[in-house]
Parts: C-alpha cells; structure tokens; sequence
C-alpha cells in the first residue's frame, strides 16, 4: 500500500511538473522527457529499497524463528537426556539391586525358617532386607514415568487413554495376547511414546474417535495408537515429536512407523523380546 501511495505521488508531480513546465515555457517532448524519466528512475529506486527491506525483514523474522526453535529443541534435547538417563537408571536398580535385595530378602526368611524363628539377628536382618527393597521400588517409582507409577504397562495406557477421554475424545484400549513382563526401559518407551502420540491427537488432529491397542505374541510386543482426525504430513511433520519417539524407540532396538492422510493417522510401535529378558 505505501509503495502504490507513494507511486502515485510521484506520477502527480511528474504530471504537474510537464504541466507547468509546458504552460510557462511552451510545449515540447524534450521538456516532458526529463521530469518523466527522473520519476521513473526514482520508482524504480524506491522499488528497489522496499524489495530490499522487505527482503531483510523476512531474513530477520526467519533468523529469530530459527533462534527461538534452536532454544526449544536444546531444551527439548535435555529434557529427553535427563529422562532417558532416569528410564535407565531404573532399569539398571531394577535388574540388579532390587532383584538382589528380593532373593536376599527370601535367602535370609529359609535360614530363619530353619532356625525355628529364633534368631533375633536373622529377623533383623530380614527385616533389613524389606525396608531396603521398599526404598529401591520408591527410588524406581519416581525415575520411571509418571503414568507407570508401581502398575502394569496396560494399567498405565488405560491411565493415558482415559485422560484423552477428557477431551471429548472417544477412547478405548484393547490388549490382545497374553502379557508377559518386558524390560522396564521398553515399558518406559512404549508410555512415552503412547503420550506423545496421544497428546498431538488432542491438541491438533480435530479427531473424534481414537484407539490404542497393545498386542502382545509369542516374541513381540506392538502398541498401534489410531485416530480418525485431520491427519499431516508424516514426512514433513517436526513439531509433532516424531523424532524424539523414532530416537527413543530405535536406541532400544525397536521400530515406529507413522501413516496419515485425512480421516486416519496411526502410530505403531513394534519390540522384539528376547525370551529370556522376560
């Protein structure tokens, strides 16, 4: 609008500088020439600086969008950091102090047992024993996430589901198979995984129904979460956590795959399970 403004302007000064030129001094093509060429060129100067300000403008407003996306996925990239080293540290007070502590704890009742029930230092010890565990499952309780919180890994996905249901979502969890235990830094994954998912279904897919379903078969273990919404771009998607769930799922060895189009977007998360990690 300015640069129109300002065209004009210079074209009713031009014109009223012919015009009086011409009045004044009488009429001819070389008087008229130069006032008109000296509008143009001013034009096409001023043409020139806008497209130039503009240009910069853009360039700025696009530096401080790339500055402030730097700062959230730094801050993004330590919070990942902090609650993946958290997820581990359960994982590894989980399979060794904790299962320890358990079989101390069972040694320590059989010599009981078999000392009549007589030993005040074995009960003590016992006693120990107990108090010790409990400590370590309150310090595994409060590394692991949130929804897990001491249930089971289909306990805590009804938990997410269900508050997406607060939403005016339609929500339902189905588990298919027989579940069996899995290493705690996948169960820490798959509620990680099922909360992002679910919270970009909330906040962005405009979606009506959503489903999420934990399969479990002989080797394997699947979460598919499914929502009728607006779908997007799974290639193009960054702002939907995609690459922190892809990065959480494969450092433990597992696979996600995203499909979306309009009217149907599904998340699912696969882990192949070792026997004897069960």
């Amino acid at each position: 609008a300015g640069m129109r403004w300002g065209t004009a302007c210079v074209a009713m000064s031009t014109v009223a500088a012919v015009v009086g030129f011409g009045l004044h001094n009488g009429w001819s093509v070389a008087a008229a020439i130069g006032p008109i060429l000296g509008a143009a060129v001013a034009v096409v100067i001023t043409a020139g600086y806008q497209r130039l300000f503009d240009e910069v403008r853009s360039r700025q407003l696009l530096i401080d969008e790339l500055v402030a996306t730097r700062a959230e996925l730094a801050d993004e990239q330590r919070e990942v950091g902090r609650a993946r080293e958290r997820e581990r540290l359960a994982g590894e007070i989980h399979d060794t102090v904790s299962q320890s502590l358990s079989s101390i704890q069972m040694l320590i009742y059989a010599a009981e047992r078999r000392a009549g029930g007589h030993s005040p230092e074995l009960h003590t010890a016992r006693t120990a024993a107990a108090d010790a565990l409990g400590e370590t499952r309150r310090l595994i309780d409060e590394l692991t996430p949130a929804p897990l919180d001491g249930r089971s890994l289909s306990a805590a996905l009804q938990r997410v589901t269900d508050d997406a249901g607060g939403h005016g979502l339609s929500t339902r969890l189905v588990v298919d198979g027989e579940p069996f235990g899995l290493p705690m830094p996948v169960e820490a994954a798959l509620v990680r995984v099922a909360q992002s998912a679910i919270g970009n279904v909330v906040q962005h897919a405009r979606a009506k129904v959503l489903r999420v379903t934990l399969t479990y078969s002989s080797d394997e273990v699947h979460l598919d979460i499914v929502d009728d919404g607006a779908g997007f771009d799974a290639d193009a998607a960054s702002g939907f956590g995609l690459t922190t769930m892809r990065r959480r799922v494969r450092e433990l060895g597992g696979d996600l795959d995203v499909v979306s189009e309009p009217g149907h977007t599904s998340v699912a998360v696969g882990f192949r399970v070792e026997p004897a990690l069960r």
